[in-house]
């Protein structure tokens, strides 16, 4: 995709330095931690490197099977390993067509090999509201 001057980059619409979690981490620590702060993903980390995301989706179904103990389950266990990471520099048009092709609900931002943000549907439509109004506000 041929990259257009005037194409805001997805860093300046992304939530920076996200909540993440370790992949040896409970399932009911994801829980407490997205509960408690609000959000529906967080990049699983081994050390400082990205292995995974796990959404709030993904807790929710795990936990519906039977005998599952979120205690003594590892996020690890429930994680999704093929993550959408992309730089800081990407444009907000290819990340949200990815997205959208693939029914991604994020995408994590790594910058020279650590996760410095995430990139939400939220974080997509709150940055469409945001140029939105700059085209109304250029037009008058």
């Amino acid at each position: 995709m041929t990259r257009r001057v005037d194409d805001p980059t997805v860093d300046l619409y992304m939530t920076p330095s996200p909540h993440t979690i370790g992949r040896e981490q409970s399932l009911s620590e994801a829980h407490q931690l997205m509960r408690s702060h609000g959000i529906r993903h967080l990049p699983v980390l081994d050390g400082e490197r990205l292995v995974g995301v796990i959404s709030q989706r993904d807790l929710h179904l795990f936990e519906t099977l039977d005998d599952v103990d979120p205690e003594k389950i590892a996020v690890s266990e429930a994680m999704s390993e093929d993550t959408y990471a992309v730089s800081p520099e990407s444009t907000v048009r290819e990340v949200a067509a990815h997205m959208a092709n693939h029914k991604y609900g994020s995408a994590v931002i790594v910058d020279r090999g650590k996760v410095i943000g995430i990139f939400t549907a939220v974080d997509g439509l709150r940055g469409l509201s945001l140029m939105l109004a700059q085209l109304q506000q250029a037009e008058r």
